[in-house]
């Protein structure tokens, strides 16, 4: 049993490590794309609104949480709100409107023109989180994503889209936090809110 535990230890951080290569290779520009395109909406005033489902919807609520309350060090809030943690709606849209509509429908709510939307998927196959970035960009808001295997839908739909190059959902999860804790720090220095920070 010890021995199996050691095996998995060992394959997963070598799967991991593995992905984190792959990711440097392929992601750096879309990533700085990102980081830009969230500075610049929360410099014009508007806010960021994250969403995705089951873990993504956990992921969505941590980095909206990072954001308003801090990140590295004590400073000003960054407006940012996950659209996963109001129950009322969240079983009350479904009910009503339909799944697919869960997102969309608070997007139409608390969305405006310049806000960015940054939908979550492992798979870029989540009817709800397509629906939601479709309206945000006929509504005028920016519309980002994160995702993983092929991209599924959200390529074209999303810009920029962060495509995690993996078929595994655990890593594609793993390396979804990563990148959101490199905006956190990214958005802290990019809004001049820690020392050094700032765009000259």
């Amino acid at each position: 049993m010890a021995e199996e535990t050691t095996r998995i230890f060992t394959e997963v951080l070598a799967d991991h490590a593995a992905l984190v290569e792959r990711c440097r290779d392929q992601l750096a520009a879309p990533f700085e794309r990102l980081a830009e395109t969230a500075a610049a909406t929360v410099n014009a005033g508007g806010k960021l609104l994250l969403f995705g489902n089951g873990g993504s919807a956990a992921d969505a609520q941590h980095i909206a949480t990072e954001l308003v309350v801090r990140f590295t060090v004590e400073r000003a809030p960054v407006a940012a709100l996950a659209l996963t943690t109001d129950t009322s709606a969240l079983t009350a849209i479904p009910n009503d409107l339909g799944a697919d509509r869960l997102f969309a429908r608070q997007i139409a709510a608390l969305g405006r023109p310049g806000d960015l939307a940054l939908g979550i998927s492992t798979s870029g196959r989540s009817a709800n989180v397509n629906t939601a970035l479709g309206v945000a960009r006929e509504m005028g808001l920016r519309a980002a994503a994160l995702t993983g295997r092929d991209g599924g839908d959200l390529p074209g739909l999303a810009d920029p889209c962060l495509v995690v190059p993996s078929d595994n959902t655990a890593r594609i999860q793993e390396m979804h936090i990563t990148l959101g804790h490199m905006l956190c720090a990214a958005l802290e220095r990019k809004l001049g809110l820690v020392p050094g920070g700032g765009e000259g």
